[in-house]
């Protein structure tokens, strides 16, 4: 298995922050008039936990398996999200903030299944660290609340095997994995002790 350097260089970090805040911001304000800096401050760090060590699980495995891989923002995705929290009551938002794009080595169907399952492992990961938080803090429960909720429907929402999302590349690879990473995921977000109040 080749290696390299993990790094992150100037440009990929100004996109992956600019692609956090503008989602942290979108669920913020959705539904509207809900902004507050308490709100912001647990979505963006719940929610921004979960986006970037999620891109950063792609992008590390893809490294070990020796191609190249950055993050890029993607601009659409980032001004639709935006534009439903504002248009929208209560009623719908969708967030496609950008992707691990991997180039300079042509990858196996298996490596490209690992890759793409380590961004939903990575949050379900954080789910359980979360829940761990909520139990052992219960003064905490808030933030756990949202952490577990966010990183549980990131992993199940990116598991649906439909092109482009990561289900599609590990279902085509092990379906018996696929299955059972779905089935944790969905399990801790149908179970998820705390109230996802505030």
């Amino acid at each position: 298995m080749a290696s390299r350097n993990f790094s992150i260089g100037k440009i990929e970090a100004a996109h992956i922050a600019i692609s956090v805040i503008t989602v942290a911001l979108a669920f913020t304000l959705f539904p509207v008039g809900s902004f507050s800096a308490t709100r912001f401050t647990i979505i963006f760090l719940t929610l921004g936990a979960g986006f970037v060590l999620h891109e950063l699980g792609h992008k590390f495995v893809a490294i070990r398996y020796g191609a190249q891989a950055e993050y890029r923002a993607w601009t659409t995705g980032l001004f639709v999200a935006l534009f439903l929290a504002f248009v929208t009551d209560g009623g719908f938002i969708f967030a496609a903030p950008g992707a691990v794009y991997i180039f300079g080595k042509r990858v196996s169907e298996e490596q490209n299944g690992k890759i793409a399952l380590a961004g939903p492992l990575v949050n379900l990961f954080l789910a359980l660290i979360f829940l761990a938080i909520g139990v052992s803090y219960p003064e905490m429960q808030t933030l756990a609340a949202i952490g577990v909720s966010i990183n549980a429907f990131l992993g199940a929402f990116n598991l649906i095997p439909i092109f482009p999302l990561d289900g599609s590349k590990v279902f085509a690879w092990n379906k018996v994995v696929w299955g059972a990473t779905l089935i944790a995921l969905v399990a801790i977000l149908l179970t998820n002790p705390f109230p996802v109040e505030f």
